[in-house]
C-alpha cells in the first residue's frame, strides 16, 4: 500500500535536496511538502483529509527567533486545525527540531509527550532545567555517533531493525519522559546522557546559558504516543544528511509513517488494542 504523506517544513535550516531525497527514495510513499505559513491552510480538516499521515519537520512559534513565526501562540484557526486532526484520528509523526516547536502551546508538548524545554520552566507540574543538545553548528559538541536499538522488537516501527544501527547524528538531553500505556518506547540509545557531553539551550539566556546544568538524562530517543485518537510517533532522530542518508534511519521512519497510517495504530490511539 502507497502512503500518501504532508510533508510540513519551516523554521529550522536543513538539507533541503537530501530531505526531499530521503522521501522521494521511498516508493512505499506518495509525498507532497509545504511550508508555513502556507502549511496552516493546508492542515484545515478539509485539505488535509486526502492524507493518510502528516509529518511535521517544522519548528514553528518560537518568541525571538527571526526563522520562525514571532508569535508564541497559534492562531484560532491553526489551533482548531490541529485539534481536530487529532479528533480525526490522523497519523502524525515528529521529527527531530518539530518535538521542540510552539514552547509556549501546551497542546503541542501533549502531542508528543516530550519532556524538552528550550529554557528552564515547567514540565508536568516539575520545575526542570532547559534542555541540551549535541549537534547540528552547536560548539563545542557537534554531532554524535551511537547506536540505536529497539526497545520493542515486535513493534512494526521497528520492524526489519532488530539488530538496530549505528548512527551520525544529533542528540538531546532532557528531563526523563513520563513512560505510561500512552507513550512506549520504540528506540534508545546507546549514548552518555550527562550534561558534559552537551551544550546547554542555546535559547535561554545568557545568565542561565552560563550556570546551566542538568541531571542524568533519558536515553529513549523514539516513541509511539496516543493522543486524543490519533497515533503519533515522536523521533528525535534525523536533524541532517548523515541521518537522511542512513539506511537504518530511513527504515525507521518508513515504518513509522506506515504505521502511524494503518488502521492497527489508529485502533490502538483509541484504546481498543
Amino acid at each position: 500500500m502507497t502512503v500518501n504523506v504532508l510533508i510540513v517544513t519551516k523554521g529550522h535550516p536543513f538539507d533541503h535536496n537530501a530531505f526531499h531525497a530521503m522521501f522521494d527514495a521511498d516508493p512505499s510513499l506518495t509525498s507532497t511538502f509545504v511550508e508555513h505559513p502556507a502549511a496552516q491552510v493546508m492542515l484545515r480538516p478539509e485539505n488535509v483529509a486526502p492524507y493518510d499521515a502528516v509529518v511535521f519537520y517544522d519548528m514553528w512559534g518560537i518568541p525571538l527567533d527571526p526563522t520562525s513565526s514571532d508569535s508564541a501562540q497559534p492562531t484560532a484557526d491553526y489551533a482548531a486545525s490541529i485539534a481536530a486532526l487529532l479528533q480525526s484520528g490522523k497519523g502524525l509523526v515528529l521529527l527531530n527540531h518539530a518535538l521542540v516547536q510552539w514552547p509556549m502551546w501546551p497542546l503541542w508538548r501533549e502531542i508528543s509527550g516530550t519532556t524538552f524545554r528550550l529554557t528552564a520552566g515547567d514540565v508536568d507540574g516539575q520545575s526542570v532545567p532547559g534542555s541540551g543538545y549535541r549537534g547540528g553548528a552547536g560548539e563545542p559538541h557537534r554531532n554524535a555517533v551511537h547506536r540505536l536499538s529497539p526497545a520493542q522488537v515486535d513493534h512494526p516501527v521497528t520492524r526489519g531493525l532488530g539488530g538496530g544501527f549505528e548512527i551520525v547524528d544529533e542528540l538531546y538531553i532532557r528531563t526523563p519522559l513520563a513512560l505510561s500505556a500512552d507513550i512506549v518506547p520504540l528506540f534508545t540509545s546507546n549514548y552518555a546522557f550527562i550534561p558534559s557531553n552537551f551544550n546547554p539551550p542555546p535559547l535561554a539566556p545568557k545568565a542561565e546559558q552560563d550556570a546551566w546544568s542538568h541531571p542524568t538524562g533519558d536515553n529513549v530517543i523514539v516513541w509511539a504516543k496516543r493522543t486524543a485518537k490519533a497515533p503519533v510517533v515522536a523521533c528525535e532522530a534525523g536533524d541532517g544528511p548523515d541521518a537522511y542518508a542512513n539506511p537504518g534511519f530511513r527504515t525507521l521512519l518508513s515504518n513509522a509513517i506506515a504505521w502511524v497510517a494503518s488502521a492497527e495504530a489508529r485502533a490502538w490511539a483509541r484504546g481498543e488494542s
